[in-house]
């Protein structure tokens, strides 16, 4: 059974970011976005005015006294929209499960990406990277065995963060936390709990659950599980996709024919797998390709029909692959379906033969859900390895 784990995403100090992007001269200023109202508040304050003590939810007449200095900028959420919706894009790349909290946090399911990266510092690395390519922001990601430690990592080496807490270690990076790090936990609880002798996670983890029924109620055992670093709660897929796609930014250029077709085919069955889970077929599938020069061209095409079937989007694509001049390395390829439909809702239009790869499709994801994307793939992935490893093999003898 593989391994389950959880990436947060935090965008750091999002709104104040924004503007700090969009302003050069607001840049290393002590920042805050809110209403310029005295009795308005605080809604994000740069890492510059946070020096300060200003945070979110602060009163603005509050702030004002905390940073006198502090340059107050009226919040342009139709833009912090547009930018979010660039960066949940991005999010999509990474998950075969995601869950967006707000605009500038969400969980995504990262179990079944093993076999696209080396390493979980892999993974976290590639998605912090290509948010800055895309909108020249800095995010944090925690990756952990559930939501709860996801999110805790995130926070814990802000801002530009990248923390894994790996199985095992659960308790032992909890235990010396302060209790107002545990959810669940505000200021009301947090006094109960203090007046009470509970300084640390660790306290509450050797408290029995009785003894914390008196602060937590009806939560206590809740709160007691998550003091031990134990949370089941499955990432919450958003149905509110416009789009299902899968990109990678290689470590040396691709300049091999096959080579390139390889990972495509490799894209193309990773978003129909996405497409299968979200229950979603779709209708337009684009082709992207950044160059060595950072170029970037796409290439896009309608379907006749809808399809969530890896081998027909690897066709489209290599008709559109067909329309590109490539004349120099590829740094980075992406297959994203769009123009979507819910698959339950679409009448039958596949023929008995394409009746069948559906079938045989589910049946490799049911595999691969349950034990891994390594259990079943197509030879084309096998083949992707075997090529990797003689790669290797010969660099090693070369050394």
């Amino acid at each position: 059974m593989r391994r389950r784990w959880i990436m947060h995403v935090d965008m750091d100090a999002f709104y104040a970011s924004v503007e700090q992007r969009d302003h050069e001269e607001l840049r290393g200023k002590p920042v805050i976005v809110g209403g310029a109202s005295k009795r308005g508040v605080v809604s994000t304050a740069s890492y510059e005015a946070r020096a300060f003590g200003v945070h979110s939810a602060m009163p603005v007449a509050q702030a004002r006294r905390l940073c006198p200095s502090g340059i107050f900028v009226e919040p342009r959420f139709e833009v912090y929209k547009a930018v979010s919706d660039e960066i949940h894009q991005v999010m999509l790349h990474y998950a075969d499960g995601y869950e967006p909290l707000s605009l500038d946090e969400a969980f995504l399911d990262i179990s079944g990406m093993g076999s696209q990266y080396q390493s979980l510092t892999a993974i976290g690395r590639a998605i912090k990277r290509e948010i800055f390519e895309t909108v020249r922001l800095v995010a944090s990601v925690g990756i952990g065995p559930n939501k709860f430690l996801a999110k805790m990592a995130s926070d814990m080496d802000k801002p530009d963060g990248l923390t894994i807490i790996p199985y095992g270690r659960e308790q032992e990076i909890l235990t010396h936390l302060p209790v107002r790090r545990l959810w669940g936990v505000g200021r009301v609880t947090e006094k109960k709990l203090l007046a009470r002798g509970y300084k640390t996670i660790g306290d509450i983890q050797r408290a029995s659950e009785e003894a914390l029924r008196p602060i937590f109620g009806n939560q206590a055992r809740a709160a007691h599980l998550l003091s031990l670093g134990h949370d089941d709660r499955p990432v919450e897929l958003s149905r509110d996709i416009k789009s299902i796609s899968d990109e990678s930014t290689y470590e040396e250029d691709l300049t091999d024919r096959a080579a390139i077709e390889r990972q495509i085919a490799i894209h193309a069955d990773v978003v129909a797998s996405r497409l299968r889970r979200y229950q979603m077929a779709g209708r337009t599938v684009t082709l992207k390709i950044r160059f060595a020069s950072f170029r970037s061209v796409t290439r896009s095409v309608t379907l006749e029909d809808p399809t969530d079937l890896g081998e027909e989007l690897y066709q489209s694509c290599m008709d559109l692959l067909s329309r590109v001049m490539i004349r120099e390395g590829i740094r980075l390829i992406g297959v994203t379906v769009s123009n979507l439909l819910p698959a339950l809702e679409i009448p039958s239009l596949f023929s008995e033969e394409r009746e069948k790869r559906k079938k045989a499709a589910l049946v490799m994801d049911s595999i691969q859900n349950k034990f891994g994307k390594e259990a079943l793939r197509r030879g084309i992935w096998v083949m992707e390895e075997i090529l990797a490893k003689q790669a290797e093999g010969k660099r090693d003898q070369e050394e």
